[in-house]
């Protein structure tokens, strides 16, 4: 190609090899990091479901010492964010949002009382929602 001047004007660009080595490269440094960023993202959600256990042990708490007694299994958590019937010392809500939270994966905490292992029982049953499990599938208790 020629300029104005009757000079020949060079272009430049990526040859195919260089193209392909630099995506070589990129699918490489994806193999790598995939994984951990995987990993991170898992336990997170772990982190988030242990955060709000403990978010809601605390308003359970604080119920506690306003209506002298833990939620009744049919009143559940739902009484920490709603005045249960007869509830005259309620003081609530309880939480932040007035929203019960549910955990990282879309499902509502699971609440027992009395409980088997305390005066009540408050949990996550993790990603894969059984009881048990390893890493992303342990349940997730206060």
């Amino acid at each position: 190609m020629t300029g104005r001047n009757g000079r020949r004007i060079r272009q430049r660009g990526f040859t195919l090899i260089e193209l392909l080595v630099v995506l070589v490269i990129l699918g490489l440094l994806a193999g790598l990091v995939g994984p951990r960023v995987v990993g991170y993202l898992s336990r997170g959600k772990a982190d988030t479901a242990r955060l709000q256990v403990e978010q809601i042990a605390a308003a359970l708490d604080l119920y506690l010492l306003d209506m002298g007694r833990y939620p009744s299994q049919r009143e559940g958590l739902a009484a920490l964010v709603e005045p249960p019937e007869g509830a005259g010392n309620w003081r609530g809500p309880y939480l932040r949002k007035r929203k019960l939270p549910v955990d990282p994966w879309g499902r509502e905490y699971h609440y027992r009382y009395p409980g088997k292992e305390g005066d009540y029982d408050l949990f996550s049953l993790g990603a894969d929602d059984t009881e048990g499990g390893e890493g992303e599938n342990a349940d997730i208790r206060p």
